[in-house]
């Protein structure tokens, strides 16, 4: 789903505390300059919107990776909450007349805070009857001014995701007329054959075609630590998952990284869980390593870095 983001101009550029230099890396670590960040008068974006929530990966996944998935969400007054990846049309929230709340997280647009984007179409549904049209106001790249879902959402919850083949769970409790069947089939056709790994925290097992299967795996770890353990993982050659499979490279989504592995596409996802926990257990003890990247490492690093793409 394409997205876009806007941020509201201000009426006058702040202007650098004494001591700053404009043309510096901003002190908040985003990577810009001060004079494009914090100096800017801008609000700065939030980098990491799902920080804080139980599952921070797996919202990620929900959010930019994964087509149909639901999973339940608790509110700070016990309410619960189903969240899904997309709603037909886009659709922040419905309510229905059963009094359940949907919320989706895939949005046609958002702004600089998709937490806030995302709060403010849940706070709307907490107030609609049921069976009513949710009106959360402006929304998005229209500008979000309810609160963030760590406001509303009871953080010790689980965040347990629940992978579908279809969208059928649209239609849940409701008597669906020929035409919106239609649609519903219409959207199934879209769908690419995709699992969520047993055991392995948001490890999307994806297949777009008979040629090539995929491994996403959204990794909660900081960026910089995770590509020096990667590096190391590269030039020792041990970043691969098995015969036949390749490390493609990474997508960066909501400040996290994605590392993505083309496998071959005839081998079933179960048989992925035992080479991906391998993985992992390599990973985890690459990210204890704290000595300076070998000149291999950092020529492994640089690799890396050149097959990194910022998904917006």
């Amino acid at each position: 789903m394409a997205r876009s983001t806007t941020r509201k101009r201000p009426s006058a550029p702040a202007a650098a505390p004494e001591g700053i230099n404009p043309k510096a890396p901003c002190f908040c670590g985003s990577g810009r300059r001060y004079k494009h960040c914090h100096g800017s008068g801008y609000a700065p974006p939030v980098t990491r919107p799902f920080e804080g929530l139980p599952g921070e990966a797996d919202w990620v996944a929900l959010r930019d990776l994964v087509p149909a998935a639901t999973a339940t969400l608790r509110t700070t007054d016990g309410r619960e909450v189903t969240l899904a990846s997309v709603l037909p049309g886009g659709t922040p929230a419905l309510v229905r007349a059963d009094g359940e709340i949907v919320l989706g997280v895939q949005l046609p647009t958002s702004s600089d805070d998709v937490s806030r984007d995302l709060g403010t179409a849940l706070a709307a549904a907490l107030e609609a009857p049921a069976g009513a049209p949710v009106d959360p106001g402006p929304i998005g790249a229209a500008g979000s001014a309810g609160p963030r879902l760590q406001e509303l959402l009871d953080l010790s919850a689980p965040f347990e995701v629940t992978v579908h083949d279809d969208f059928g769970f649209w239609l849940e409790g409701a008597d669906p007329s020929p035409p919106v069947m239609a649609g519903l089939e219409h959207a199934n056709e879209a769908i690419l054959p995709t699992v969520r790994l047993a055991g392995l925290d948001a490890a999307y097992w994806v297949r777009p075609g008979n040629e090539r299967a995929h491994l996403r795996w959204v990794r909660p770890e900081p960026e910089e630590k995770l590509l020096d353990a990667l590096a190391r993982l590269s030039a020792a050659e041990q970043i691969l998952l098995g015969d036949g499979t390749r490390y493609a490279g990474a997508f960066r989504a909501l400040g996290l990284v994605v590392p993505v592995w083309d496998l071959p596409a005839d081998t079933p996802a179960e048989d992925w869980i035992e080479p991906a926990t391998a993985f992992r257990t390599r990973l985890e003890q690459a990210l204890t390593v704290t000595e300076p990247l070998t000149s291999d490492e950092r020529r492994a690093r640089a690799g890396l870095i050149s097959r990194q793409i910022t998904l917006r």
